[in-house]
């Protein structure tokens, strides 16, 4: 008998109809033997609607507050969850966060998961109860409800397996794997049968929407095996793995993008010691998140220029505390540009082939789409480029690649 987790995302569980269909996939888990235990996320779209309601309520409203109206969501659907497995003969209990407890720190919006006392959960599944979680909430030191940031469910799921020691984590959402590229945008992506923890981690944190980027963090660093299958179509999804199970890696397993990026671009910043800590100092202590960074050569050893990235979201934020410390840096000019995309190309055959960065500098050069800002890491490749070049810069480079579905 194995152990199983199962997350339903919102999609998943949008109605009593869907709530109900998921309950028999979580069904079917248990007549093939296993024990099961199943977190939820809030019915699509209710998170929104009661953000909404927070900031309607409140224009600076308490954090502490936010997170116990935005939990609720998550609190109903494990709650319909549970009735739904009972009418199903399934013996089945929801739970909250607070009540297994998962333990985390006191950073309410964004909270951290630092424990799972599992004892009891596992004592109900040994009895073939199935356990119903909900998803994104946890209970701070001082006993407050906590959220885990929006995607927080999937975070909440592979943690439980983890404490679980669940032999796997299926992701259910309203697609049926991971693809090479987004294929609203290009015709041709390929469904991978798997991925590694690493490439699927670049791809979370470089625009991919299938996981979140904490959530598999987490399965890499207590090696929690992940498959992100479809709620509705039958038929395997991706499995994300240990590069060791993938028997023969690609070069390039995949092309991100991220629309969520903006360009700043400091102009005559002095050239001398401490001055990039006098910059991203005071932006990292005003919670702003810095990305790709380059900077020129000083050709007369007094000025230079400096670009770096943040997300478009806190773009008013940067520029406001760039010029609030002009009066110390005394930089030339700031310009703002929201107008660009980043572009990743990833795989774990990086590390041992060569080439890759030229085929994605002549694939974009055919094209006329010029480069920004490049950065690289050991698995991936990433580029900065004008908005409107989106589409074609990833078409090109998923065929540069030959990632197209023959």
């Amino acid at each position: 008998m194995g152990r199983i987790v199962q997350k339903f995302g919102g999609t998943s569980v949008a109605d009593i109809a869907h709530i109900r269909n998921a309950a028999g996939l979580v069904q079917a888990e248990r007549e093939r033997g296993n024990q099961v235990a199943v977190v939820v996320s809030a019915m699509a779209g209710v998170t929104n609607q009661l953000v909404g309601y927070c900031s309607e309520a409140a224009a600076l409203y308490d954090a502490r507050e936010y997170d116990s109206v935005v939990a609720s969501g998550e609190q109903v659907t494990a709650g319909l969850m549970a009735m739904a497995l009972q009418e199903a003969g399934v013996p089945a209990r929801s739970w909250l966060g607070p009540q297994i407890p998962i333990r985390t720190n006191d950073v309410h919006g964004k909270a951290r998961i630092v424990g799972i006392d599992s004892v009891e959960l596992e004592r109900r599944m040994d009895t073939g109860e199935v356990p119903v979680v909900a998803g994104f909430q946890g209970v701070s030191p001082t006993g407050r409800i906590t959220t885990l940031g929006r995607g927080g469910s999937d975070t909440s799921a592979v943690a439980l397996a983890a404490a679980l020691k669940a032999e796997r984590c299926d992701i259910y959402t309203d697609v049926d794997g991971v693809y090479t590229c987004d294929p609203r945008i290009v015709r041709g992506a390929r469904k991978l049968h798997k991925i590694t923890y690493e490439e699927m981690l670049e791809m979370a944190s470089q625009g991919a929407k299938v996981l979140q980027t904490r959530s598999v963090e987490i399965a890499m660093n207590h090696r929690v095996r992940l498959q992100v299958l479809s709620s509705f179509d039958d038929g395997p999804g991706t499995l994300v793995v240990d590069e060791d199970e993938i028997v023969e890696q690609q070069v390039v397993s995949g092309i991100a993008y991220s629309r969520d990026e903006a360009k700043i671009t400091l102009v005559k910043v002095p050239d001398k010691p401490g001055v990039a800590a006098a910059i991203f100092g005071p932006l990292s202590d005003a919670g702003v998140n810095v990305d790709m960074i380059v900077q020129n050569i000083s050709e007369d050893g007094k000025s230079t220029d400096l670009t770096f990235t943040v997300s478009k979201a806190e773009l008013k934020q940067a520029v406001r505390v760039l010029e609030g410390i002009n009066g110390e840096i005394r930089f030339g000019q700031l310009r703002p540009d929201p107008n660009v995309v980043k572009i990743s190309v990833i795989g774990v055959g990086m590390r041992s082939h060569a080439g890759v960065a030229l085929r994605m500098f002549t694939a974009l050069a055919e094209n006329g789409i010029n480069i920004q800002v490049i950065s690289t890491s050991e698995i991936k490749i990433s580029v900065l480029v004008d908005e409107k070049y989106t589409e074609l810069a990833v078409r090109a480079l998923h065929t540069a690649y030959g990632l197209d579905a023959t």
